[in-house]
């Protein structure tokens, strides 16, 4: 352990341990997965706090060998027992990255793509063009590059093998091999009636194919054969949303799929429910009646929902009128 701490010390890093933690101090292979809490702050006499992982309600999670953007962080919790809190003041050279992998992370807490705004230029140029980050400290952090001291609570560490990995953190034939499995528990979870579980997994298995997608030229072989894997599963992920009651997203996704396939059944007849749930009565006609052309089994469900759509504005209008003569009595 003091071996470990005087390395860390010669390369720039001063640790100082607030809480010893339990158990034997792992040698961090490559795939052991650290989940922990952290507060970062300036090394000014305020201790000027600039991110709390607790405000955001989820802890940090971190695979050794994943290349996190910030392989300080890496280091530093290599360090640590399970259990643990300690305070890391880490040189400039060790934290030029932060301010970007921050705002990737608070991205990610408020929903937002994490890579926002840094698809198209490398971290480096952008913080010679001093970019805007979008948040002030950042931006501050940025263009005056300084110390940083890091407080992390080691909450739990696991070994290689010993839990189950989550899509982000697959390598890319992890990620093809695992979306069978997501997609078949995603259908195990809708049947047993656990619709949000199952949109999320629809959802992940969506994520994997999309991110090897993105490393493919759109149309080619390898791009088409990805995109007929998504398309069953954004069905699916469309039938969550309608029970949800998200009718738009569902028009969105279905209207994704048919200007590539425009011969898709299941997506017009999805996007014509959902036009119809939110009064668009035109639209759903012309789409379920296009479903029912391409696959006439569906005559007679077609024709059940037209006329729930007809009775679902006869009394809107209905109510209306209702309410019209109610104001002017």
């Amino acid at each position: 352990m003091a071996e470990r701490a005087l390395m860390l010390e010669a390369d720039g890093i001063v640790k100082r341990i607030l809480h010893v933690g339990t158990g034997p101090l792992l040698d961090f292979a490559n795939g052991t997965k650290a989940t922990f809490h952290y507060q970062t702050m300036r090394c000014d006499a305020e201790r000027t706090l600039v991110d709390d992982s607790r405000d955001r309600g989820k802890p940090m999670e971190l695979i050794i060998g994943k290349q996190f953007k910030l392989p300080v962080w890496e280091t530093i919790i290599s360090s640590m027992r399970q259990g643990e809190v300690a305070e890391f003041q880490c040189d400039t050279k060790h934290v030029l990255g932060y301010p970007l992998v921050s705002k990737s992370l608070r991205n990610i807490a408020v929903g937002k793509d994490p890579l926002e705004g840094q698809r198209h230029c490398c971290g480096i140029s952008r913080m010679h063009e001093h970019h805007s980050l979008g948040h002030p400290d950042l931006d501050e952090l940025q263009s005056c590059p300084q110390p940083l001291l890091f407080r992390i609570e080691m909450l739990k560490v696991e070994e290689p093998g010993s839990y189950e990995q989550e899509a982000w953190a697959m390598s890319d034939e992890e990620k093809l091999a695992a979306v069978p499995h997501i997609h078949e528990e995603g259908n195990r979870l809708f049947k047993a009636g656990r619709v949000l579980e199952a949109t999320k997994k629809y959802h992940d298995a969506i994520a994997c194919l999309k991110n090897l997608q993105m490393k493919e030229r759109p149309g080619d072989e390898h791009w088409m054969a990805l995109d007929m894997m998504i398309t069953p599963l954004l069905l699916n992920y469309c039938q969550c949303k309608m029970i949800s009651e998200e009718y738009y997203e569902v028009i969105e996704h279905c209207t994704t799929i048919l200007n590539k396939y425009e011969d898709n059944v299941k997506a017009y007849f999805k996007r014509g429910k959902a036009q119809g749930a939110v009064w668009n009565e035109v639209e759903a006609r012309k789409d379920l009646s296009k479903a029912a052309t391409l696959d006439p089994s569906l005559a007679s469900l077609v024709n059940r929902e037209l006329r729930q759509i007809e009775e679902r504005i006869r009394l809107k209008e209905q109510e209306e009128k209702s309410r019209y003569r109610t104001l002017f009595q």
